[in-house]
């Protein structure tokens, strides 16, 4: 069986996971938010007091640790070592360090088999930094989702609020205008337009609206052809 799968990449904030999500949920697809993954293992790294400059202390936490996927009714849940770490993950600590981590080479390696064979088998879209690039380089469908780091710095500021947690704007957008840099900027699969994906400025665009235009792109690349 031939399977269809969307690749998403684009910087931190600009809607990724959301957009695949709903995307996912149109179409009938597995939604793989490969971030989840990444900040699982972060997460690991954390509670063990790893140093995220240690390269080999974190390689060899990669060892230690199993990273695994279940879907409920088609919802990721992310499992650290057994563990549904899915509520867990979404701290600006985790955030953090997920960024410092994901420069290694043992830290992508331990989790790119995983990621292949699930589109290997099952109908997905997929979202990260390098999906298009490296990890799902014949995706039929590639989009690089983006938006002005204002713009995101504003959705996580209102989502932080409205969790009550304190936060500041202008730190946040700092940190996101960092964080862009280490992500394009890394030796190992930078983050980076694809040559063949379609890009999507979502700054003044609804997520209705993001999600009809990369169900028209897939459309216009073959899906419709899979009936």
């Amino acid at each position: 069986m031939t399977t269809y799968n969307i690749a998403i990449d684009g910087p931190a904030g600009a809607g990724k996971s959301t957009i695949a999500r709903k995307a996912a949920e149109k179409l009938g697809f597995i939604y793989v938010d490969t971030g989840a993954m990444y900040r699982a293992m972060a997460l690991y790294l954390l509670r063990k007091g790893i140093d995220r400059n240690d390269e080999k202390a974190i390689e060899a936490a990669c060892r230690e640790m199993e990273i695994s996927l279940q879907y409920c009714d088609n919802v990721q849940q992310v499992l650290l070592n057994g563990e549904n770490v899915s509520g867990l993950i979404r701290t600006e600590e985790v955030s953090s360090m997920t960024s410092s981590i994901s420069v290694y080479g043992p830290v992508r390696r331990k989790l790119l088999e995983l990621q292949r064979e699930l589109a290997r088998t099952r109908n997905v879209i997929m979202d990260g930094r390098d999906i298009g690039t490296c990890v799902l380089p014949d995706a039929q469908t590639k989009i690089y989702l983006t938006a002005s780091s204002h713009v995101r710095a504003l959705r996580r500021f209102k989502e932080l609020e409205e969790k009550g947690q304190m936060c500041n704007l202008e730190e946040i957008e700092q940190d996101i205008i960092e964080r862009d840099y280490r992500d394009m900027h890394r030796d190992i699969a930078p983050l980076k337009q694809a040559a063949d994906a379609l890009v999507i400025d979502s700054s003044q665009m609804t997520i209705g609206q993001v999600v009809e235009a990369i169900l028209e792109a897939a459309g216009k690349r073959g899906l419709e052809d899979k009936g």
